[in-house]
């Protein structure tokens, strides 16, 4: 694949890039590089390999969901430097 100047300019919006021309001219080699490479991988017997999206085995690590009960709102608001009709009471924040 032939990298243009055209593709350099899209790629480089996208990643709202300001490039110079050196800098262009720079990663359409770099780019040029990638994809070469990606074609000889392409060429690899790749049958009876399963597609992976990490690495290593990834399992979901969430706990079951439980009602517990919860702390008294008294004993929370106990600590509170002030509280209003058991909420904690604040200063005004926003006018």
């Amino acid at each position: 694949m032939i990298i243009t100047d055209e593709i350099i300019d899209y790629v480089s919006s996208l990643a709202r890039l300001d490039l110079s021309g050196e800098e262009k001219t720079k990663i359409k080699g770099e780019i040029e590089k990638i994809i070469d490479y990606m074609e000889v991988l392409n060429t690899l017997d790749t049958t009876g390999v399963e597609p992976m999206s990490h690495v290593l085995p990834v399992t979901n690590v969430f706990r079951e969901d439980v009602v517990a009960p919860s702390v008294p709102r008294e004993e929370i608001l106990a600590n509170a430097p002030e509280a209003d009709q058991g909420a904690f009471r604040v200063p005004k924040t926003v006018e």
